[in-house]
């Protein structure tokens, strides 16, 4: 990805696939409202006559590319030990990693293999968000892989945006009755410490900067 414009026809090709703006947002590591207003940008979805869309564009976000790391399974493979190098000073007891489903699943498992965990996967509820409100929509976790069963557990994902998926996710296991002890990700665009009292380590922090003129 070079720039905005490659976004907007990456965000049309996708939506041309029949995926939501949720998953969008998830492949294209942006946040919900960015990846709306790319879509609507890229005229494969009517602009809603009460929002009113900058030329320079939606929201203020950073796009991650990470491709460079996720097409290799070798990077893949040293950049999970350095994930799970962060997530070590929580001891040895724990014996579970959740991935966030689609990109934290793959380096959860690689993740899992370093530490020797058991794994988990957690489907949000932004991938099944288009247009109707998400707040009246839930996460899943899949039975293809280990339950949370009253664990404690660390959570692998490749972006934090905003936090809300990684607090959903904090939020959904202990409704299972686990207990997270850390999340960790690639790239955190927040800057955060801890979610909801789990603390979240990160390979790069990705701070927005801004100055008044």
């Amino acid at each position: 990805m070079k720039n905005v414009d490659d976004l907007i026809d990456s965000a049309a090709d996708l939506a041309d696939r029949g995926l939501s703006k949720g998953e969008i947002a998830d492949e294209l590591n942006v946040s919900r409202e960015t990846a709306s207003w790319l879509v609507e940008r890229s005229g494969t979805a009517p602009t809603p006559a009460d929002e009113t869309v900058s030329s320079s564009g939606g929201s203020d976000d950073i796009h991650v590319d990470w491709s460079a790391i996720g097409r290799d399974s070798k990077r893949m493979g040293y950049v999970a030990k350095a994930l799970a190098d962060l997530l070590a000073k929580h001891g040895e007891d724990v014996d579970l990693t959740i991935g966030i489903e689609k990109a934290g699943g793959p380096i959860a498992a690689l993740v899992a293999h370093e530490l020797e965990t058991d794994l988990g996967t957690y489907t949000p509820a932004k991938h099944q968000w288009d247009d109707d409100d998400i707040d009246e929509l839930g996460g899943t976790f899949s039975r293809n892989f280990a339950t949370i069963r009253g664990r404690e557990c660390y959570i692998v994902d490749d972006t934090i945006t905003s936090g809300t998926t990684m607090r959903e996710t904090v939020d959904a296991i202990r409704k299972e009755g686990g207990e997270p002890l850390a999340c960790v990700v690639l790239a955190d665009k927040q800057g955060l410490d801890e979610i909801d009292g789990v603390p979240v380590y990160s390979l790069l922090q990705v701070i927005s900067v801004g100055t008044d003129e």
